[in-house]
């Protein structure tokens, strides 16, 4: 374990860092765990972004770590559409969630309804 972070050491073990925590001070009592109060950086993680959400939000304005996330993305071609793999940090991923809000409305086109909730229940599932 010497060496290790707390959230590596959780992430292998499929825990949470509370979890690590708890048992480093059950087991080791006068050891403290290092990044107790510091939160961890967040790592890239690569989601497939439906192309009607991709085709939505590159006709929107984007702040520049969002533009770059999406210009930086793989197109993956499925059937006649497309999905777009991002690999981007969790908020970059929940910030351009946010941005296609509008597909969530009933002026949407339901195809493109479809596609946000694919790709919210993509984003959800960062949080598990």
């Amino acid at each position: 374990m010497e060496g290790r972070s707390i959230a590596a050491l959780a992430r292998e073990h499929d825990v949470s860092r509370g979890a690590i925590r708890t048992a480093v001070a059950d087991l080791l009592p006068d050891h403290t765990a290092v990044d107790q109060d510091t939160p961890d950086p967040e790592l890239p993680v690569t989601l497939d972004m439906p192309g009607k959400v991709a085709d939505f939000l590159r006709a929107a304005e984007l702040e520049p770590t969002e533009r770059a996330a999406l210009d930086q993305g793989v197109t993956v071609r499925r059937g006649q559409g497309y999905t777009l793999r991002i690999s981007a940090i969790p908020a970059v991923h929940r910030q351009l969630l946010d941005r296609c809000q509008p597909l969530d409305n009933t002026a949407a086109i339901p195809a493109q309804r479809k596609a946000r909730r694919e790709y919210a229940n993509r984003v959800s599932n960062l949080d598990q």
